[in-house]
């Protein structure tokens, strides 16, 4: 039987990330991060620089690729009346 981070190391950080925004979770860098870093082995803030910006447009196109748009609009919305603040 596989493990579960065997199983994620299979499918790569990438894939692993978009089934979990596919299940409705919303998008975080850091937590992109962590998962990319951790599976390599490494401390969770161990890259910087071009790595991090790399890893900064791989997580912007998966988020892009994985948006909602009723949900986007949805916020956008309660951002204009004021329910939370802007971001």
């Amino acid at each position: 039987m596989t493990s579960p981070v065997s199983a994620i190391r299979n499918i790569g950080p990438d894939a692993a990330y978009a089934r979990l925004l596919g299940s409705g979770m919303k998008p975080h860098f850091i937590g992109y991060y962590v998962l990319g870093m951790g599976l390599q082995g490494r401390p969770w803030n161990d890259c910087q620089g071009a790595e991090k910006q790399a890893l900064r447009a791989r997580f912007d196109a998966l988020k892009a690729k994985h948006a909602n748009p009723l949900t986007d609009q949805f916020e956008r919305l309660m951002d204009q009346i004021g329910v939370r603040p802007a971001s």
